[in-house]
């Protein structure tokens, strides 16, 4: 029951036809500023380190400032650019959610209670 009226969106920042930013990216950056590393990044969020550095590669490939900087032999780290953009991915996100989910009050009202299995 206390998933009725859940509102999820997945914002999506696009480049043509390359996602430059959205949630899974997001959260790259995210495991990779707590680990220092794209391996390890990757291992956390249970992908493969190549799967990872395609992801870092198109974002790097989207931005006028690269987002994460691999430093040879020591790991990668975000730039500056990378927590500026980071930061206003998540509240751009968070406001998209809001914004959902008051636009939405009439939709939530009209749901019948229930699991989603009573389809």
């Amino acid at each position: 029951m206390a998933d009725v009226g859940r509102i999820e969106l997945r914002l999506r920042i696009r480049l043509g036809d390359a996602i430059a930013m959205g949630p899974g990216k997001a959260d790259l950056l995210d495991a990779i500023d707590a680990t220092g590393s794209i391996s390890a990044a990757a291992r956390q969020l249970g992908m493969s380190y190549r799967r990872a550095w395609l992801l870092v590669e198109e974002m790097n490939s989207c931005f006028a400032a690269p987002l994460v900087e691999a430093r040879p032999g020591a790991g990668a780290q975000l730039s500056v650019s990378a927590r500026a953009v980071l930061a206003a991915y998540r509240a751009s996100d968070a406001a998209a959610q809001a914004a959902a989910t008051r636009a939405a009050g009439s939709i939530i009202a009209a749901l019948r209670s229930g699991s989603s299995d009573d389809q």
